[in-house]
């Protein structure tokens, strides 16, 4: 098969990189930078634009520039509450429908969002590979529920990528280290990216690499600091100056991108400066923002966040069962593991000074994505990678409970059964509610199906036997079949379009995404084209300059009226207008350019 690429789709910034040469290689975008901005600008004309070019247009565009995309990933509006708050632009729906965000006059998905990231990175390296690229590897946090999974897996489909496999960020950030260190070792991944919080204790020994518990915090990450940041600041200066800077799109943005670069400051000071001058202009004239943030003080406003960092940590050990100590490698990922005090908890909390810090935090991820992209491609043996459920799965009993199949880190692929029974006397049928989460509460879990056994033999509660198997692929993939022991009939349902999307839907999107890719062609070939009329006309201006009275005055104002008339075109990215002009230009000048 061709190159299975692997791609960290991540919330501040995406990657990708393919497996060659015996090893994974990053990636470089068209500025040369190894990560890629998560980031969709939608211009007043034209179609989106993304990474550096949509960051370009966001402190003056910022309500149609869509970042933190995946903190909407397959959620509900009523499970978003606290992002939308933070992003300048609209996140509409009813409370129990997906997510759509608003750009321009049109809503939009955070799959086809995602997907536009996804095809910017799929261009990527189908120039560096000089070949067509249909197949990917695509990470996504472990804490990620199932709709959030099929949410990633359609975004891939409309990108027109085939996803050959999902996996857990720890585990490619494990796979992308154990490739180096192949003796046998426990190691923790703390992966604290900008928009979600995972850790995965693993036993790795030779290429074997074993999921023993995951456990994350999805809306907590980076940008949760920036955010505590923002209100700070934002608060100093509503008491100072009576002007609310969040109250404005415009100067908002400005503000977050200081917080952003204040907080990386922060982890290699002690103090840093926000200075935003001309932030507002009242009656009195125009204000600056200057704001002296000391670590103490981030680190004291955030106190509750990195206390949400400390408690997943005791709960994965919990989890897996491992002490900690110093036997225990703690492997560092993602741009949020620098600051100084994520590290102190780590080091406190497993009892540990050995934080590896070997790879770059921002690439290691995709780099074990691509590790698993040469496995598939087969290119690379002996690595076998077992994984394990994030949640819990169950189906509903009849008083309203939550009645456990799958526990949360059971190995996969696997299947689990488990026996129940009527609840009353000659019941013929039972239905069958698929439950994900932790509670045992029903309601206050995610449905993830939910379908009806018929046919049942009728027979006092409790006498029939009804099976209900959960099969779960190594994709995290479900398929739960409820069979009556009694007369053989069962009833099966795979869990696949729990992101809020169907079949149609997708292909309509796959062929939007495609018409977007034809209109930045279109574009690209507008722009080559007005550049190299600019060059023609400055080399014929030049050409008539030195050789203008060797042309008779009628033929030289007829070809300076049309360069003036060519340089109109230019600026007004006419492409059509262009062309008719050069051709013009060529048959006019052509005779004497040979005489020349």
């Amino acid at each position: 098969m061709g190159k299975v690429i692997g791609i960290d789709l991540g919330t501040t910034n995406s990657v990708v990189a393919v497996y060659e040469d015996c090893r994974p290689i990053i990636l470089e975008n068209y500025t040369g930078a190894r990560t890629t901005l998560s980031i969709v600008g939608f211009p007043e004309k034209g179609p989106p634009v993304v990474g550096p070019a949509a960051r370009d247009q966001q402190v003056t565009n910022p309500e149609h520039t869509i970042y933190s995309i995946k903190r909407f990933m397959g959620r509900r509006h009523h499970e978003v509450s606290s992002e939308e708050k933070i992003v300048p632009y609209d996140v509409v729906g009813k409370p129990d429908e997906f997510v759509k965000v608003r750009a321009r006059k049109s809503l939009y998905t955070p799959q086809e969002i995602s997907a536009l990231l996804l095809r910017e990175l799929k261009a990527l390296a189908e120039g560096y590979l000089g070949e067509p690229v249909e197949s990917a590897i695509v990470t996504v946090p472990a804490y990620f529920n199932d709709a959030q999974r099929q949410a990633t897996k359609d975004a891939g489909a409309i990108a027109g990528l085939k996803i050959e496999r999902i996996i857990n960020e720890p585990t490619a950030a494990a796979l992308a280290y154990g490739l180096e260190h192949r003796g046998p070792q426990r190691v923790v991944v703390f992966d604290f990216g900008g928009g979600t919080f995972d850790l995965s204790a693993l036993q790795i020994e030779g290429g074997s690499f074993k999921v023993l518990a995951v456990h994350g915090n999805t809306h907590l990450g980076g940008d949760d600091f920036d955010q505590r940041i923002i209100d700070v600041v934002a608060d100093d200066f509503l008491r100072n100056h009576r002007f609310d800077i969040r109250s404005n799109s415009m100067a908002l943005q400005r503000l977050k991108h200081a917080a952003q670069q204040a907080k990386v400051e922060l982890s290699d000071r002690t103090e840093t400066e926000i200075m935003l001058p001309f932030i507002t202009i009242d009656e009195n004239g125009p204000k600056h923002l200057q704001y002296s943030l000391t670590r103490e003080k981030f680190e004291a406003i955030c106190t509750d966040l990195f206390d949400d960092v400390a408690k997943a940590c005791r709960t994965l050990m919990a989890e897996a069962r491992i002490a900690s100590g110093p036997g225990t490698e703690i492997v560092m990922v993602g741009g949020s593991t620098r600051m100084p005090k994520v590290q102190e908890i780590a080091k406190e909390v497993f009892r540990t000074s050995n934080l590896n810090k070997s790879i770059n935090p921002d690439e290691t991820v995709a780099l074990g994505a691509a590790v698993l992209g040469g496995v598939i491609q087969g290119d690379l043996h002996n690595v076998n990678l077992m994984d394990v459920t994030s949640h819990s799965f169950g189906v509903e009993s009849a008083m309203g409970g939550m009645a456990r199949i799958v526990d949360k880190n059971t190995p996969i692929p696997g299947t689990v059964s488990r026996v129940f029974s009527t609840p009353r006397d000659n019941q013929t049928s039972v239905p069958v509610n698929v439950l994900e989460g932790e509670s045992n509460k029903a309601g206050e879990n995610r449905t993830l199906g939910l379908f009806q056994l018929k046919g049942i033999r009728k027979a006092p509660r409790g006498v029939p036997q009804i099976e209900v198997s959960f099969e779960i692929d190594a994709n995290g993939i479900l398929n739960v079949r409820a069979t009556d022991k009694d007369t053989g009939k069962s009833q099966e349902i795979v869990i696949k379009g729990g992101s809020g999307l169907d079949r149609s839907e997708i292909e309509r999107m796959q062929r939007e995404t495609m018409q977007v890719d034809e209109e930045k062609t279109a574009q690209r070939e507008r722009v080559d084209i007005c550049n190299h009329a600019e060059g023609v006309f400055y080399d014929l201006n030049e050409w008539l300059k030195y050789n203008g009275e060797l042309i008779p005055v009628r033929d030289r104002r007829s070809i300076q009226g049309m360069l003036q008339k060519l340089d109109g075109r230019i600026r007004a990215q006419d492409e059509s207008g262009v062309k008719g002009l050069l051709r013009k230009l060529d048959s006019a000048s052509r005779e004497y350019r040979k005489a020349g």
